[in-house]
């Protein structure tokens, strides 16, 4: 089976618990993330799982995020996904690759605890995992923190904060490292709009595949952030027809000496053109 990975940048998240949500997400962004664990209230939980069962849409453009490894809802949300034609997973505060491996489907495993970011490498080894995202609230309130950013007391530029940018680079690197996708931390200030287009344009040029969304009002901003502009498809487009003249090594276009580094950024830029339209 051929591993799923994103069909574009923006990856909305929705509650499981509102089944007359789920269309509307899907046909709003990219992807939906139909959440099981943190947007549900543990009491609404086997109801969530009914919904989830018997509202199905599309499986291709769906990931469902389940709660964490060894609870009792991560067990029942296993259990509710086998009646679905979902294959995507999420899990919730993933802290090691047996986590990983244990859920038996292809698994985009949350880096969202100290011991998940510690681990960050060896979860994204693991064979069914495909991907990683981050999140930054729960990892400082497990930490015992009070704000994943700098507040406007502090610095009025609201920047994450020096140990939030460690781990959303460490998980960038590991999915480099095993060749797995990366997914952004949502931007929870939904009014802040000029700070997600600023976000999501850094995760574009880390290499992030996508960037959650809490809002449908967020979806366009992502996307418009990781698409391409016309002068990054031209010397893209450029790049790599010259390559196709020059096999094997470095060579010249206009002012630049073109080696395997920037090839590959045109390669990527045209990806991403592909994926959202210029």
């Amino acid at each position: 089976m051929t591993n799923w990975s994103p069909p574009g940048p923006a990856i909305l998240f929705c509650p499981a618990d509102r089944p007359e949500r789920y269309a509307k997400a899907a046909e709003r962004a990219d992807a939906v993330i139909i959440d099981l664990e943190d947007a549900v209230r543990a009491e609404s939980r086997d109801e969530a799982r009914e919904a989830l069962v018997n509202t199905p849409i599309d499986p291709n453009i769906t990931i469902v995020r389940i709660n964490s490894a060894g609870t009792g809802d991560h067990f029942r949300d296993i259990k509710a996904l086998a009646q679905t034609d979902y294959r995507v997973v999420m899990l919730a505060k993933a802290e090691s690759a047996e986590e990983v491996a244990g859920v038996g489907y292809q698994v985009i495993a949350l880096i969202e605890t100290p011991t998940g970011a510690m681990h960050a490498d060896e979860i994204a080894a693991a064979p069914n995992c495909i991907g990683l995202m981050w999140g930054a609230e729960d990892l400082v309130a497990a930490m015992g923190g009070r704000s994943s950013r700098f507040t406007a007391a502090e610095d009025n530029t609201g920047r994450y904060r020096d140990v939030v940018r460690q781990v959303r680079a460490m998980v960038r690197l590991a999915c480099a490292t095993h060749g797995r996708f990366a997914i952004d931390s949502v931007h929870i200030e939904i009014a802040d709009t000029d700070g997600l287009h600023a976000e999501a344009l850094d995760a574009v040029n880390l290499g992030y595949e996508a960037t959650a969304c809490i809002h449908p009002s967020q979806v366009e901003i992502v996307r418009s952030a990781y698409r391409p502009t016309e002068d990054e498809v031209s010397w893209a487009r450029e790049i790599l027809d010259a390559a196709q003249h020059n096999p094997g090594g470095v060579f010249r276009v206009g002012n630049q000496m073109i080696d395997s580094p920037l090839l590959g950024q045109a390669e990527a830029i045209m990806r991403r053109a592909e994926s959202i339209g210029t």
